[in-house]
């Protein structure tokens, strides 16, 4: 796609995650999975610890707000003690879960619960973070430019700081100034965008967004933040509209940094 010159008032790039500096496919065919597999196994096992019991309080809380929602499933409280009344609870938070993602819902509690369970699966080996091969020598580049760095994600900092922690170009945290997730704002809200440009001490257009997807880019651009979507393998297509409309770039090493002063 040839290269694309960075305007020269930016000072940090924000990263997406899922479709930019990771394969959609590692998320939906490794990570996504793990929890639907895995989900109720770590229920019976971490059931008694107060992270665990945190979790399944905001899912239920999350759960009572979506009551209204077609399908939703409610998580009832115990009732009581026993194996067969754990069971019966432990099963209504795997059914909420599954349905939270089979809806593909970014609700903070569902992406505490996943973070959480992710996180043990990195540290066990079960998992590795997996990262496009033009990132980190990209990445190391823009910092050495004095370029900030931040990633922002659906995905929960936590979840974030695991696929980053533990990938296959091992621990490339220091690579990272920061990290934002929902917690700011959703990803299609340009008052986030708002929000981050406070957080680091810059303005909005201060800022380059690379993303997969049009709507977060628009969000960003309405914003008047500076956006570039980005094409990998697997991503979904764009329209005629949105390519001639959008900065595209397929790989971080099309990106051209203006010469510092």
């Amino acid at each position: 796609m040839g290269v694309l010159p960075v305007p020269a008032e930016v000072r940090a790039i924000l990263l997406d995650i899922e479709g930019t500096t990771t394969p959609i496919a590692f998320v939906q065919e490794t990570l996504f999975p793990y929890i639907k597999d895995n989900v109720k196994e770590y229920l019976r096992a971490h059931w008694e610890e107060e992270e665990c019991q945190r979790d399944v309080g905001l899912l239920r809380k999350q759960a009572q707000e979506d009551s209204s929602l077609d399908g939703a499933v409610p998580i009832p409280l115990e009732n009581g003690s026993g194996e067969e009344e754990l069971e019966r609870v432990i099963q209504a938070v795997v059914d909420n879960v599954h349905w939270q993602m089979s809806l593909d819902r970014k609700t903070t509690a569902l992406k505490q619960l996943q973070g959480h369970m992710w996180r043990a699966a990195y540290a066990t080996g079960h998992v590795k973070g997996e990262i496009f091969e033009d990132v980190v020598p990209a990445i190391r580049k823009w910092r050495e430019a004095g370029m900030k760095v931040y990633i922002y994600s659906s995905g929960s900092v936590e979840a974030q700081k695991l696929l980053f922690g533990y990938s296959t170009e091992g621990d490339i945290l220091e690579l990272f100034d920061g990290h934002f997730d929902t917690k700011i704002g959703p990803k299609v809200e340009s008052e986030s965008y708002r929000r981050i440009a406070a957080s680091i001490g810059c303005a909005t257009n201060n800022i380059l967004f690379l993303t997969d997807v049009p709507r977060e880019a628009n969000a960003a651009k309405e914003a008047d933040t500076h956006v570039a979507v980005v094409i990998r393998p697997g991503n979904a297509g764009l329209t005629d509209d949105e390519k001639s409309y959008y900065s595209l770039i397929s790989s971080f090493t099309e990106l051209f940094l203006p010469s510092s002063t």
